[in-house]
């Protein structure tokens, strides 16, 4: 279940999930007049849950956080169906610190992060990563995606929707950087034909060291295992995967998203594992020398490379899944929360 007009819906079709759509709404930025409405599309979408448990009867109920949940959590417990809220973040939003309340069980990332939530409520799970990623070749993906194995590449990313403020950054200094690596740029819809149009602008000999994706699905994986260096927001992925891959990164918290990203960055850079740009300091040029420091300092990039796979935690999916299979065995005692 999710929003219909959500990525979740295409990623659910891409996987041969069954999807139905619930609706939503968001209460974060509610003011007095909309609140009504708001009120209306939750208990609107909690009814849909509802109707979707009675046809499905299911056992239990794993829940990814965020206020699209808000419904489904809420049918769980009209329902007494035991539920696990899953919070891939150091730092719960507001819509799980409500929703927690509700759950069964709150897997968490980060040890920290059991502080939010009452006594036995948290388990420490990790975060889960794609088995794929786990046994990725970094050779293999390189030659997949053609890139030349013996040079660096540097992976930027900045989520689903792509990031303008690096992309701008990456931009501006394109030709220092393809004379010493290679680039896989994903970098949203919006700006994928700017940025092709400089890749035009570069001499034929290196043009072909710059490669500009909208988005990857299932490339991804090889983007992932192919790279020495990642660029990149600092959401949630970021804590779970580059850390799976040994990936050092750059991390460049969304400034507009709570303080969630910052901390997920400052935990990453207090063990070694990334270095932090912030986003107001893009367009003095830091980007493009921060990455080209690490491509010319390999002591440095191993260092952080090394950070990241001591943060590893690749049994997360399986233990997210002991967890629901705990709760669907009614005989059996659920897995005890961490007190």
């Amino acid at each position: 279940m999710g929003s219909a007009s959500g990525l979740e819906a295409q990623l659910a079709n891409r996987a041969g999930l069954p999807f139905r759509g619930i609706s939503t709404a968001r209460f974060e930025e509610a003011t007095p007049w909309t609140l009504p409405l708001r009120l209306a599309r939750l208990a609107r979408g909690t009814i849909q849950s509802i109707n979707i448990m009675d046809e499905f009867q299911p056992q239990a109920l794993l829940a990814t956080g965020g206020y699209v949940c808000a419904p489904p959590m809420l049918a769980a417990r009209i329902k007494r169906v035991p539920s696990v809220m899953y919070l891939p973040d150091l730092r719960p939003g507001m819509a799980i610190r409500l929703l927690g309340r509700y759950a069964t069980l709150v897997a968490v990332s980060f040890d920290r992060s059991r502080s939010y939530f009452a006594r036995g409520k948290a388990v420490v799970t990790g975060y889960p990563v794609r088995k794929e990623l786990l046994e990725a070749d970094k050779s293999a993906s390189r030659r997949r995606l053609g890139l030349d194995e013996d040079k660096k590449v540097v992976l930027v990313l900045g989520g689903s929707q792509g990031a303008h403020s690096i992309n701008a950054a990456i931009s501006s200094a394109l030709a220092d950087l393809v004379e010493v690596c290679q680039i896989v740029h994903i970098s949203g819809e919006a700006d994928a034909p700017w940025l092709c149009s400089r890749r035009s602008e570069l001499p034929k000999s290196v043009a072909q060291r710059y490669r500009v994706y909208p988005y990857l699905h299932e490339e991804m994986i090889d983007a992932l295992a192919a790279a020495d260096l990642a660029v990149a927001r600092a959401g949630a992925a970021t804590t779970g995967e580059f850390p799976a891959l040994g990936l050092p990164s750059i991390l460049v918290p969304y400034p507009y998203a709570g303080l969630h990203q910052n901390l997920n960055a400052d935990h990453m850079v207090d063990h070694e594992a990334a270095i932090r740009v912030d986003d107001a300091d893009l367009a003095q040029g830091i980007l493009g020398e921060t990455i080209f420091g690490l491509l010319t300092h390999e002591e440095r990039l191993s260092q952080l490379a090394d950070g990241a796979r001591r943060l590893a935690q690749p049994d997360a999916s399986r233990r997210i899944a002991q967890l629901l299979r705990d709760m669907a065995r009614p005989n059996k005692p659920l897995w005890k929360a961490q007190t």
